[in-house]
């Protein structure tokens, strides 16, 4: 079998609390969502079909031992988690961004699940049902929540509150959709909210800019 696969490249991670650090990332094909801020709509289709020793094989061309399974939606792809442990069993630190609206009980423990919350803004809401598996996540994984207006940071909060997330389970991060909301007033409010979580930038496009691929 083959898993689908858009890029595979060596960089600075740009989020999380693991920003700056570097990473191989490899950027899977498909997703099956359509945020209306997504700067990756890219992978979304096309891509091309590589084999899990071959997906290790450039992995291992790099220095790091940090890699990061992203996408598209990299849970689309039936052997992730085969080769999540493959990657973990040789010793790398492994993270997997996703959109947290497919189940990744399958990923072996030793994962970074790094959940991107879908407020309204983005078009594609997360339910009440993809909500409440939030509260599964360990204190390793992360929860990232981008938001385009203040209604999505009000809305974001009031998730955190009601699931009762801040300062129990994953890390918290807030950041603004590129050019649609100032970084100062993503402060602001996030200081005004008194919430136990973190603002962040995306490094990658402060260094090489906003259209660069592959960084």
């Amino acid at each position: 079998m083959a898993m689908a696969v858009t890029e595979i490249f060596y960089s600075l991670q740009g989020e999380s609390t693991r920003a700056g650090r570097p990473c191989v990332f490899v950027r899977f094909t498909g997703c099956d969502l359509r945020c209306s801020w997504c700067d990756t709509a890219y992978s979304f289709h096309g891509g091309t079909r590589r084999s899990r020793e071959e997906i290790r094989a450039e992995i291992a061309k790099h220095p790091t031992r940090y890699v990061t399974l992203t996408g598209g939606e990299p849970l689309l792809q039936k052997e992730l988690p085969q080769l999540a442990a493959e990657l973990v069993d040789a010793g790398y630190e492994v993270a997997v961004e996703t959109h947290g609206q497919v189940p990744w009980e399958a990923l072996p423990p030793e994962v970074i699940k790094i959940v991107d919350v879908k407020p309204p803004g983005s078009g594609e809401q997360a339910t009440e049902a993809h909500l409440a598996r939030l509260a599964s996540l360990g204190p390793r994984d992360e929860l990232k929540f981008v938001v385009a207006s203040r209604e999505d940071f009000a809305w974001s909060e009031a998730v955190i509150r009601r699931l009762g997330l801040e300062g129990k389970h994953a890390a918290l991060l807030f950041s603004p959709v590129w050019g649609a909301v100032e970084w100062k007033d993503l402060a602001a409010w996030l200081l005004a909210s008194g919430l136990d979580a973190r603002m962040q930038l995306q490094l990658h496009k402060l260094i090489w800019g906003p259209e660069v691929k592959g960084v």
